[in-house]
Formats: structure tokens, C-alpha cells, sequence
């Protein structure tokens, strides 16, 4: 059975004392909800502060970018070790923005989610079609070519450790959001992938989020969807009164 997942990608947003405040909303109001994994993504410079606060809470940390060398000469990056020593469970790898604007591939893609597993670290791995893409009917082969390219030499028992986010890019931060029906079709087809690259029980058991303009008014339709397993919430995540619907209508799914 798989257990929903709702991880919030705050981004480049948020000082520390912003970050504080928000936590602090978000265990007051979602201490109750025990089924479905709650997770917070918190800019690096805000990742200690966080992990100190949701110790003992229902609350889990992730990070939105790691580099695949422990340690050495790489300014500005950062290690997969040391976001474990910081507290770090999740984190996010290939997400649109990190394509786009700075030249991330499938293959350094797939050199982080390596890197993150070895560290004991669960890879949130990012795919999905740009709108000239999903225009010109491409949107099954960019999802394929994201996958099996971030998923390359890994065996089933690493790829059971891997949530894979499905984020049409033209509806990132656009307001607009794939139908429910889009983002179902998209989802299937990522299971029929992992189906072909490994077998039924790991199209089964691996997660699959959707991301892509999540908000509290669209949640319920996305999140009943059979193949939909949690979302990946951008800038309602920023936003207590946003974030804790989205968490709460999906605390409901029936699985």
C-alpha cells in the first residue's frame, strides 16, 4: 500500500525567523495527522533551524538540491553527508527549475540520486514536459527519457527507495494545472514505465507526486487519483492556510 506523501518546496523563500514562524503554524495545525508523510523543504539556509524545531513532530525535512561528491574542491554545493548531518530525509533532485536554469541533464540527475541513496538520503526525482513539448505531443517521450535517464544503472531495491515527482512545466508556477485526467494519464504512464524497467511490485510500491500549481481549491481532485500518490506543493507551501488544507484533504485518500 502506498502511503501519501505531501512535500512543501518552499524554494528561494523564506529567512530564518519567516521559516520559524511558518513551522510553527504547521505543527500547531497539522499535529494530528498520523497517515500520510508531511515533509518541508526549506532553503539550505534555513535547514538547522527546521530540523531542531520538528524533532518529535509529524514533520520531516528535505532539501532542495544536493551535489553527488561527499566533500572536495566544489564551491557553493553542497554534500549528501551533510545534509544527513543536518537532519535532512528527503530531497530534491531534477526539478524543473534546476533544468532550466542551470543546465541540469538526466545524467547529472541520475549522478545525485545515486549519490543521495548511498547516503541513506530518499531521492525526490523530478520529471516532466515543457509546454512546446506537451504542444508538439511529446509528453510521453520527455517523461520517458527523465526517467529511465535519472533512473539509469539503478537496481529495483535502490528504485523502491525513490519518489518520483511528475511536474508538467507549464503549470509550475503558472496557475495554471493539469487536469486530473492529464496528470492521471501522465502518472500511469510512469507506472507502465517502471513496469517495463523492473517489475509489477515496484510499479506498485513506488510513489509518484504530482507538482504543478497545487493549491487547496485543486488537491481533492488530484489526490483521489488512482495512480496519484501525494503532491509536491510549490508556492502554497509558503502559506499556512494554503498548505494545511492541501495536507488535510489529503490525509482523506482512501487507499
Amino acid at each position: 500500500m502506498r502511503r501519501v506523501i505531501i512535500a512543501g518546496n518552499w524554494k528561494m523563500n523564506k529567512t530564518i525567523a519567516e521559516a520559524i514562524e511558518l513551522v510553527n503554524g504547521l505543527k500547531r495545525d497539522l499535529s494530528d495527522i498520523d497517515n500520510i508523510d508531511i515533509v518541508v523543504v526549506p532553503p539550505y539556509t534555513a535547514l538547522s533551524e527546521v530540523s531542531d524545531m520538528i524533532i518529535n513532530s509529524n514533520i520531516e525535512l528535505g532539501a532542495q538540491d544536493v551535489y553527488w561528491e561527499n566533500e572536495g574542491a566544489f564551491t557553493g554545493e553542497v554534500s549528501p553527508v551533510m545534509l544527513k548531518d543536518v537532519g535532512v530525509k528527503y530531497v530534491v533532485i531534477g526539478h524543473s527549475e534546476r533544468r532550466i536554469y542551470f543546465h541540469e541533464t538526466n545524467e547529472t540527475v541520475n549522478k545525485k540520486v545515486k549519490a543521495a541513496l548511498k547516503a541513506g538520503l530518499i531521492p525526490i526525482m523530478c520529471v516532466g514536459e515543457k509546454l512546446e513539448e506537451r504542444e508538439k505531443n511529446l509528453t510521453f517521450k520527455v517523461i520517458k527519457d527523465h526517467v529511465e535517464g535519472g533512473l539509469k544503472g539503478l537496481s529495483k531495491e535502490e528504485a523502491l527507495n525513490i519518489i518520483i515527482a511528475y511536474e508538467p512545466v507549464w503549470a509550475i508556477g503558472t496557475g495554471k494545472t493539469a487536469t486530473s485526467k492529464q496528470a492521471e494519464e501522465a502518472h500511469s504512464y510512469i507506472r507502465k514505465l517502471l513496469r517495463g524497467m523492473y517489475d509489477d511490485d515496484a510499479a506498485e510500491e513506488i510513489r509518484i507526486q504530482y507538482g504543478g500549481s497545487v493549491k487547496a481549491e485543486n488537491i481533492k481532485d488530484l489526490i483521489n487519483q488512482e495512480d496519484i500518490d501525494g503532491a509536491l506543493v510549490g508556492g502554497a507551501s509558503l502559506k499556512i492556510d494554503q498548505f494545511v488544507p492541501i495536507v488535510r484533504e489529503s490525509a482523506k485518500k482512501i487507499m
